[in-house]
């Protein structure tokens, strides 16, 4: 019988992901799996999803159960056995038998035909353990109770090798998170990576929230803004306002980090695609002439497509050496991060980061932000943004700006939350949990959101 086809995408999905650095949540909704069914992209998401954040428990698991190291494995009989052993230690509705069935045809699939016996007993040895593993309950508890038994553990773990271990984390990202944070906040950090995370959108249109009723996708408040809405039910990407761009998905922190920008007359967002910033400053600009651009071409098209402003312009360009002769009143700097603040919708990051990349990032991030600052009108303002935790591309960076460009200064943070709250913006009134310092500073766990970070910093 041939594989079910969304054991088939999560496969070729996780298969790119491994050989190409590809990104599992652009795959999962690109043209190539758009024909699934809603059932089957729904497993697909789940399987993909399941076997990224849970990788290294996973692989332990399966060392256990193999003779072999997993390392001298085929990448495609690998993911066949993380996809089954998946599905066998979180899906309960998932038969032992059709996970393992299945898996073992993705193997044959594969053309790696001198492995099936191999991955057959790996799996059924797996099926027949009867461990206290985090993961592990009985088969007849729901797919939401194995999560809370595996999230209840890292709880209840007392030290960041625990920690690392129970969540899936590479240690040194969870001991340099307690360093910086505190333990108690670097667990919280870790439970919410391991959690599936709420869908949000930006509403802008109120008719919209009616039409996307009628679609059956119904809406919830945000927890930190006003326009914000949490996606409770129903599939938005199968909209036709999602379809037309009338909608699209995004993080509150990333939309307040937008909003951080303020108003102007010409605004410039220097690494902007995919575009929601972007749309955000045009929203609240009317009336303003806003750039907007990106390194890579085929982005700056997308982005083209998805900002729907005759004032919006969009630019190829590379952020460290604008073409632009012009001056702005506002400025957005979100620069290409580690994204180690999205890690519930981007787990892949954690599998692929390693320490050294940090002082690489930092460099690109502070040229880019010295780039920006030149383009700064005098008694212009410019917002430097990441989705990171890492001091070395937040904090670290804006002070090494501010010692390049002495006629800058930073501005505290919490006068532009209070003219937000002013505005009808920002819905909760507990802004130290938004602040670290003079910064922004959103820690996923502690607060609902990705975690973001964000400066303003004021020309003289």
């Amino acid at each position: 019988m041939p594989v079910s086809p969304a054991r088939t995408a999560a496969f070729d999905i996780l298969l790119r992901v491994e050989r190409h650095d590809a990104y599992a949540s652009e795959l999962l909704h690109a043209r190539q799996f758009e024909n699934l069914s809603l059932p089957d992209h729904a497993l697909a998401t789940e399987l993909v999803m399941g076997v990224l954040r849970w990788r290294s428990l996973l692989d332990d698991r399966l060392s256990a159960a193999s003779a072999h190291k997993l390392a001298r494995l085929d990448v495609e009989v690998l993911v066949a056995l993380r996809i089954a052993a998946y599905q066998m230690l979180f899906l309960s509705r998932i038969p032992a038998r059709a996970a393992i069935n299945e898996s073992v045809d993705l193997v044959k699939r594969a053309r790696k035909r001198s492995a099936v016996p191999f991955a057959n007993a790996v799996l059924r040895k797996l099926a027949a353990f009867s461990t206290d593993g985090a993961a592990e309950t009985s088969a007849s508890t729901s797919r939401e109770d194995r999560y809370a038994t595996a999230l209840g553990s890292i709880g209840a773990a007392t030290n960041s090798a625990s920690v690392a271990q129970l969540s899936a984390h590479p240690l040194w990202l969870v001991e340099r998170w307690a360093r910086e944070f505190g333990f108690d906040a670097a667990k919280l950090v870790c439970l919410h990576d391991q959690s599936v995370p709420v869908a949000t959108i930006r509403l802008s249109d109120p008719a919209l929230e009616n039409d996307l009723r009628g679609e059956e996708v119904q809406l919830g408040p945000g927890a930190l803004l006003t326009s914000a809405r949490r996606i409770l039910s129903g599939n938005i990407t199968r909209t036709r306002a999602f379809a037309e761009g009338r909608v699209a998905l995004q993080d509150e922190a990333s939309q307040l980090v937008a909003l951080l920008v303020g108003h102007g007359s010409r605004l410039l967002d220097c690494c902007a695609a995919p575009g929601g910033k972007t749309t955000i400053l045009a929203t609240r600009n009317p009336d303003a002439t806003v750039i907007a651009s990106d390194l890579h071409p085929h982005r700056a098209r997308l982005l083209g497509g998805l900002v729907r402003s005759a004032k919006v312009r969009v630019l190829a360009a590379d952020a460290r050496a604008l073409p632009l002769a012009a001056s702005f009143d506002r400025i957005l700097v979100d620069v290409p991060c580690s994204g180690t603040g999205t890690l519930a919708r981007n787990p892949e990051i954690k599998w692929r980061l390693q320490p050294d990349d940090l002082a690489d990032l930092q460099s690109r991030q502070l040229a880019i932000l010295l780039s920006a600052m030149s383009h700064l009108a005098p008694k212009g303002r410019l917002a430097y943004s990441t989705c990171s935790l890492e001091p070395e591309e937040n904090s670290q960076v804006v002070e090494k700006a501010l010692v390049a460009e002495p006629s800058f200064r930073l501005i505290d943070c919490r006068a532009a939350l209070e003219q937000l709250t002013k505005e009808g913006e920002l819905s909760t009134d507990n802004l130290d949990s938004l602040l670290s310092g003079k910064f922004l500073r959103t820690i996923p766990g502690v607060l609902p959101v990705d975690g973001f970070f964000a400066a303003i910093l004021a020309r003289a």
